[in-house]
């Protein structure tokens, strides 16, 4: 850590006692300067985090985007109308297969089973007497088979809506994350509505989607290997199972491939159904010129390096690179060759460029 002048512990004195924003945003950047010249100061080419590149043995991937998906997900609709009495779970929250969720107020269904019953009776004892009746002779069979099959109808009704007053009592198929709450307590649910979607994380995968005339260069190995790259993430993890689907889309013309995420993976936590994914399928290994992409400069569309010269002079070099290898990596192209020495560090690697220009 560089030392700090007189000037720049004024700098933060003043800072620390004033109350103005914009006086603190002015002395923000003052110190920021002079803290970057500092900096400068104490940067040489000889003191920064260098490597040899030299060409290495790569994985020949084929890319591909994809999205995360849940391996068990339910959405939970209403199977009677009601409204919503009690509300028990809210998004991201978890639950237990079996668990309450919500309750709907079922009195209507409830009005509807009692008349149901009461069809029952009546249509039970129209039978026994139609049934009597038929045994005298004094009624047709066919009056005694309307006499049944109103029977069987009232029956039918009366077991639907006694099972329909159960419905009240929204309880989770599943254990897993709420995932999405599709309901607010007091509104009115209607038959067939959408009121909780649950999925369960410890089972996600990526699913792809892959051109029909690249399928043979997937069927060309014997075991297929996938690695899933999460580039807002930063994170790579190797696909627990690969699995090609054995049909083609007729609309698309390409074949779904799913890729599913190890179920132990710490570092997939904040991993989500609906994530944008890329996938590179491992289709053969090749020697390849890589840098890390972490010591890559862009610039817009150009991309750069910090190179070393055998004098310990610094220049920035434009790059031509192919796409990421894994670990870090990135293939170069054009513009750099085996055995030359580049900076790790772009943003140490720039300022001493800058010292360099100065002097």
């Amino acid at each position: 850590m560089p030392r700090l002048s007189i000037l720049e512990h004024k700098y933060i004195l003043i800072y620390m006692n004033t109350s103005s924003l914009f006086l603190r945003r002015c002395l923000s950047l003052a110190l920021s300067l002079a803290v970057g010249s500092v900096v400068a100061a104490e940067t040489s080419p000889s003191e920064l985090p260098t490597r040899v590149v030299q060409p290495r043995e790569v994985a020949l991937t084929l890319p591909a985007e994809g999205v995360v998906e849940a391996l068990s997900q339910a959405v939970v609709a209403a199977q009677v109308a009601g409204r919503v009495t009690e509300m028990r779970v809210d998004a991201g929250q978890a639950v237990k297969k079996g668990e309450v969720m919500l309750r709907l107020d079922v009195r209507e269904a409830a009005e509807t089973a009692a008349g149901a019953q009461a069809a029952l009776v009546n249509a039970r004892a129209q039978y026994e007497r139609s049934r009597s009746l038929r045994q005298q002779n004094f009624i047709s069979q066919s009056a005694l088979d309307k006499a049944k099959a109103d029977l069987d109808l009232a029956m039918a009704n009366a077991g639907a809506s006694g099972a329909s007053q159960s419905h009240g009592t929204i309880t989770a198929p599943i254990s897993g994350l709420v995932a999405r709450r599709h309901i607010e307590l007091g509104e009115m649910a209607a038959q067939g509505r959408s009121l909780v979607t649950l999925y369960d994380p410890a089972g996600l995968r990526v699913t792809v989607e892959i051109p029909q005339y690249r399928l043979k260069e997937l069927k060309g190995g014997k075991d297929l290997q996938g690695r899933i790259e999460f580039p807002e993430l930063q994170r790579q993890v190797a696909a627990a199972k690969v699995t090609v689907l054995p049909a083609a889309d007729a609309a698309t013309h390409t074949v779904q491939v799913r890729l599913n995420l190890p179920g132990d993976a710490a570092s997939l936590q904040d991993v989500l159904p609906g994530m944008a994914a890329r996938v590179h399928f491992v289709l053969g290994r090749a020697v390849k010129l890589t840098v890390p992409a972490s010591a890559v400069v862009r610039r817009g569309e150009v991309a750069g390096l910090y190179v070393r010269d055998g004098q310990g002079r610094l220049s920035l070099r434009q790059l031509r690179l192919g796409q990421a290898v894994g670990d870090g990596e990135v293939e170069v192209l054009a513009g750099l060759s085996a055995g030359e020495t580049i900076v790790l560090d772009p943003v140490r690697g720039g300022i001493a460029l800058k010292q360099g220009a100065a002097r």
